[in-house]
C-alpha cells in the first residue's frame, strides 16, 4: 500500500506591483493590486521525495524584472528536505519560471508531456507572443537531457510512482499537465498554470497568457473532478496559498494538512 504523501509548497520570488486587469482575460472593473508569487512544489513519503517544477534563476528574475527571495533548493532544506534525495521531477510545462532550474537535480529524472516539448520546439515558437514566455536555453537545456535519456515522457494521464500522477490539461500550453498526489486527506491537486488564481477557477475568467481558452475552461473541470474537495486544489501563482495553509518554514507551507480557515473552524468546534 502506498504511503500518503507530504506536499510542501515553496514561494522563491514574487512578481512585485501588478493590477487585478492583467490576471483576467476579461476585464476586470474592478481594478486594484493583485501580485503573483512565484512556487515550485515538493511531494514527500518515506520512499521518495518528487518535485514538482524548478522555478527560475536569479539571474532570470532580473532580466525579467522578478523579485527573487529565495533559491528553491534552499527552502527545501530549511523545510527538511534533502534536494539530493530527489528521485523524479515533473515539469508541468516548459515556461521560464517553471523549468529554469533543472540543473540543481542532476540525479533525477524528468516527467514531461509529449505535446510540450513539441510546442516548445515548433513552429509556434516563431510568434514572439507565444515564445516570450519561454527561456531558450530553459529548453535546450531539457533537450539535453532527452539526449542522455533522462526524460519520461507522457501523452495526457501518466504515473511519476505510485500515488503520483499526472494528467494533461492544455490550455495555457500545449502540453500542460497538472499533477494529482496522495495525501492522508485525499487526492490533492497541484493546479500549477491551469489555474494562476483560485478567483481564475471560480469565475471561469482565463489568465490571459493562454494558447487555447476552451482548452482552459475545460481543464478548470477536469481538476476539480480530479481533486477530492475545493481544498485540495492548489492554483499555481496565488498569494494567498502562503496564509491559507500552515507554514512549517520561512516561506515553505504544507499543502497537505487543512488550509488555515478549515483549522480554525474545527478548533473552535472540535471538529
Amino acid at each position: 500500500m502506498t504511503a500518503p504523501y507530504e506536499v510542501f509548497a515553496l514561494r522563491y520570488a514574487t512578481s512585485g506591483p501588478r493590477s487585478r486587469r492583467q490576471n483576467f482575460l476579461s476585464p476586470d472593473v474592478h481594478d486594484g493590486p493583485m501580485p503573483l508569487d512565484y512556487f515550485v512544489w515538493v511531494a514527500r513519503n518515506v520512499e521518495r521525495v518528487v518535485v514538482v517544477d524548478t522555478g527560475f534563476t536569479r539571474a532570470a528574475a532580473e532580466r525579467r524584472g522578478r523579485v527573487f527571495l529565495r533559491e528553491p533548493v534552499d527552502l527545501m532544506r530549511d523545510a527538511g528536505i534533502d534536494p539530493q534525495a530527489v528521485t523524479d521531477v515533473i515539469l508541468t510545462h516548459l515556461h521560464y519560471d517553471h523549468a529554469g532550474g533543472l540543473a540543481a537535480f542532476p540525479g533525477a529524472r524528468f516527467h514531461l508531456q509529449d505535446a510540450e516539448l513539441a510546442y516548445a520546439t515548433g513552429r509556434y515558437m516563431r510568434h514572439e507572443a507565444l515564445a516570450q514566455t519561454f527561456d531558450v536555453e530553459d529548453v535546450v537545456s531539457l533537450v539535453r537531457r532527452v539526449y542522455e535519456d533522462r526524460v519520461a515522457f507522457h501523452d495526457g494521464d501518466g504515473e511519476v510512482a505510485p500515488g503520483i500522477t499526472v494528467h494533461r490539461v492544455g490550455g495555457h500550453t500545449a502540453g500542460l499537465q497538472v499533477v494529482r498526489i496522495l495525501t492522508a486527506r485525499g487526492r490533492l491537486l497541484l493546479g500549477s498554470d491551469a489555474f494562476h488564481f483560485n478567483e481564475n477557477r471560480r469565475r471561469r475568467s482565463p489568465f490571459p497568457i493562454v494558447l487555447h481558452v476552451g482548452d482552459m475552461l475545460e481543464g478548470y473541470r477536469l481538476c476539480e473532478r480530479l481533486a477530492d474537495g475545493e481544498d485540495l486544489l492548489v492554483p499555481g501563482h496565488d498569494p494567498e496559498v502562503m496564509t491559507l495553509w500552515p507554514q512549517v518554514a520561512e516561506g515553505v507551507v504544507r499543502l497537505d494538512l487543512p488550509p488555515r480557515e478549515r483549522r480554525l473552524r474545527e478548533e473552535f468546534y472540535g471538529r
